[in-house]
């Protein structure tokens, strides 16, 4: 956890949780109001990348003929799957880092400060 609270009042579990709650939506609001918790902004981060590119894989799955509805389905429950994996993870307080987006994720965050 970080040795700061969250600038948004919130304990930065709770705020960590509600970045992957309302998925990439959540991540974005909390990118833009966090200020000071490196633990939010790594999750808000990590909400983005990981529901936005399964947003965009579901996207493209409806170009896909024959397998595209399997495909979207799968995606679908992967994304239920990792939502309550994430969301787990962050209210216990756990820097939970996903293999390759999640080390983007941390990348991007320290290139912000």
């Amino acid at each position: 956890m970080s040795p700061f609270k969250s600038s948004t009042g919130l304990d930065d579990n709770i705020a960590g949780l509600l970045c992957y709650l309302f998925t990439f939506i959540g991540g974005i609001l909390f990118l833009a109001v966090e200020k000071r918790s490196r633990f939010v902004l790594f999750h808000a981060l990590q909400s983005i990348f990981v529901f936005g590119s399964i947003a965009i894989a579901q996207i493209l799955c409806g170009f896909v003929p024959l397998f595209g509805a399997m495909l979207s389905t799968l995606l679908s429950l992967l994304s239920i799957v990792l939502w309550a994996l994430l969301m787990i993870q962050a209210v216990q307080g756990k820097w939970f880092k996903l293999p390759i987006i999640g080390d983007f994720a941390e990348h991007q965050m320290r290139s912000m400060k």
